[in-house]
Formats: structure tokens, sequence, C-alpha cells
């Protein structure tokens, strides 16, 4: 390309340009891991997986200054999780988890209680097949 002046010439030379996008935090030159954005008019900062395009008004984080990020006072950090990274589970999780597993105890327990055969156990259930349960609508 040239203009009328020459050839154009660039400000950097190519062969300095890194393509692994950096962390924006000043003295920071890990790799970025993430992609901040601010949502001003929600007072929200919004932490998601690493854009596809570096923009200007987003930051680009490693994974350590990610982990730390607060929020000014008075604004919500809301973290996206990334599909390809494994997600840990949360306290609902597990509680969610204990749940389910007390559930399935309970009908082997009332099962037990009413001397075998599952299916006295309410009267609304039609079939059963493995966990799962038929029930018989309401308005039958």
């Amino acid at each position: 390309m040239e203009s009328r002046r020459g050839p154009l010439k660039s400000a950097v030379p190519s062969n300095v340009v890194s393509p692994v996008r950096r962390c924006s935090r000043t003295a920071c030159g890990r790799p970025a891991v993430a992609t901040l954005t601010y949502v001003y008019a929600d007072s929200t900062a919004v932490l998601g997986p690493l854009a596809t395009y570096a923009e200007p008004h987003c930051y680009d984080l490693c994974a350590e200054h990610s982990e730390r990020l607060t929020a000014p006072r008075g604004w919500e950090v809301v973290r996206l999780l990334d599909g390809s990274a494994p997600a840990r589970p949360s306290g609902d999780d597990l509680e969610a988890l204990a749940n389910a597993v007390r559930e399935a105890a309970r009908p082997q327990e009332r099962a037990a209680e009413a001397g075998g055969g599952g299916r006295g156990a309410d009267p609304r259930e039609v079939a059963r097949r493995g966990h799962l349960r038929v029930l018989r609508s309401p308005d039958n």
C-alpha cells in the first residue's frame, strides 16, 4: 500500500508483535485468559471467557488477576463460566446432590417399612423404570 509520500511503514515492526494477548494490568506480562467489561448503566463488572477480538472498551486479564478481581463499592461482579473450563461445584450444587441422594433412598425406606412391594408406597404411581416413576394425573 502506498500513499502520496511513498510506501506506508508500520510504527511497530511485525516481528515484535506477539500473537498472544497479554493481561491489561500494568507490569503484568502473563497471557490473558478472561475479558472484563464494565456495564456502567447497571453498575456491573462482567468477567467472562477471553473475547475473540481485543476491543478498546474491554480489559483482558490473566488467571491471577481475574480470580482476584473486585468491583467498586456498590457494583456487582458477574462471572460468566467458560464452557471449556471445568466448572467448580457451588454450595447449591452440593446441596442439590445431597438432596437427590436422600430422595433416592426414600422409596427404598418406604418399601422396607411396607414389607416390600415398592408400588404400594404411592397410590399415584403407575409404573417404575429404574429411578423414574410414572404418576397418574391428578384428574384421573
